[in-house]
C-alpha cells in the first residue's frame, strides 16, 4: 500500500476516529494535531497561531478580509505582504506536503486534500452522518450537553467549511474533491476503515 489517505469529515461523523484506526491497521503514521506540533517547531510559529488561523473561520466574508484577501494567491506580491495567517497556513501545507513525500500516512483534516492534489497516490476521504447520530458522538466521546452538541455541529462544520473554501477556493464537502464519501453511521465507524481499505485496494 503506497498511498497517502486524507480524511476530511463533519464534526461529529467519527472521521478522527476512523483515520486513527485506518492507519493503525495499515500500519502507517496518522496526522493530525502532530501536523500542528511539527508546523510550529518548523516555521518558529506558537502552536496557538496554528489552532487560532482555523478558529477564526466563522463568517466567509470576514475571514477573507482577517486573512488579506487570499494574498498569497498573487505571487507577485512576495511572502512579506501576507498575514500571518496566510504564512502559518503556508508552514502547515508546507509539512503536509513533507508527511505525504515521506511516504504512506493518514493526514486528517487542514485542507490536506487540496493541498496534496497534484500527488498521484493520493485518496482524498470525506466522512459525514445524519445530523442525530453527530449529536449522539458529541455528547459521549466530547461529554457534551445536547444544545452544545448540536451548536457546535453547526459552528465547527461552518468554521471548517469557511477554511477550506478559503485557502482551497474550492467547496468543503463537495463530492467532485474526493474519491470517496462515506456516511459513517450507515454502516459504523469499523466497516468505514475497511470500506476504505478496500476502495484503496482497488484504486
Amino acid at each position: 500500500m503506497n498511498k497517502v489517505i486524507t480524511i476530511s469529515r463533519q464534526y461529529g461523523s467519527g472521521g478522527r476516529e476512523i483515520g486513527a484506526k485506518l492507519a493503525a491497521k495499515l500500519g502507517i503514521p496518522f496526522y493530525d494535531n502532530e501536523i500542528i506540533t511539527r508546523a510550529a517547531k518548523e516555521s518558529g510559529f506558537a502552536e496557538a497561531a496554528f489552532e487560532n488561523a482555523e478558529s477564526k473561520a466563522t463568517n466567509s466574508l470576514l475571514y477573507s478580509i482577517a486573512m488579506g484577501m487570499n494574498s498569497y494567491g498573487n505571487q507577485e506580491l512576495g511572502f512579506s505582504h501576507l498575514s500571518l495567517d496566510d504564512r502559518i497556513y503556508l508552514a502547515q501545507s508546507d509539512v503536509i506536503r513533507k508527511v505525504a513525500a515521506e511516504g504512506p500516512c493518514v493526514i486528517v483534516g487542514r485542507c490536506a486534500d487540496y493541498i496534496l492534489k497534484d500527488m498521484k497516490n493520493v485518496v482524498n476521504v470525506f466522512i459525514w452522518a445524519d445530523v442525530a447520530f453527530r449529536i449522539q458522538r458529541a455528547i459521549e466521546v466530547d461529554h457534551l450537553s445536547p444544545n452544545k452538541a448540536q451548536e457546535n455541529i453547526l459552528k465547527i462544520d461552518k468554521r471548517r467549511a469557511n477554511y477550506y473554501n478559503y485557502h482551497a477556493s474550492e467547496k468543503w464537502g463537495r463530492a467532485e474533491n474526493y474519491h470517496l464519501a462515506i456516511k459513517s453511521n450507515a454502516i459504523g465507524i469499523d466497516n468505514c476503515v475497511d470500506c476504505i481499505i478496500e476502495f484503496i485496494n482497488h484504486s
